[in-house]
């Protein structure tokens, strides 16, 4: 099986300019002028423009104001401080300080459309060191 992230936005040229910029992703194909396909992750990342107050789903509209979701993505990194440096640099908002736990160090943040991302760096066995 292969999963594919989809993630809506208002704008694609801006989110299209903060993903590349944030985790140094390769757009790759586009689906006409509301898709385009980033590469660099190990799934396939799809920025698929959808205006605010659009059908979400069928009770509710969309909205791009910072929310939380029971859904988020990790990007696992090898240096934390200059990922979140280059994340702050192409727009993200920090939330929060830079925590540690035995398996690495985690810090969250939000792109400009209001979607949460967490930055981790494993250290040491990663999550081994803590799994039973």
């Amino acid at each position: 099986m292969k999963l594919l992230v989809n993630i809506d936005v208002p704008h694609l040229a801006k989110a299209e300019a903060f993903y590349t910029a944030a985790f140094g992703l390769t757009p790759a194909r586009r689906f006409g002028p509301d898709v385009v396909e980033l590469l660099g992750f190990e799934s396939p990342l799809y920025l698929l423009r959808k205006d605010a107050g659009s059908a979400g789903t069928a009770t509710s509209a969309r909205d791009y104001a910072r929310h939380w979701t029971p859904v988020h993505c990790d990007v696992v990194v090898d240096d934390l401080d200059v990922a979140l440096a280059r994340a702050l640099a192409a727009g993200a908002i920090q939330e929060g300080n830079i925590r540690q736990a035995d398996w690495g160090r985690i810090v969250t943040v939000a792109d400009p459309f209001g979607h949460g991302w967490c930055l981790l760096q494993f250290l040491g066995r990663g999550y081994d060191e803590i799994a039973t």
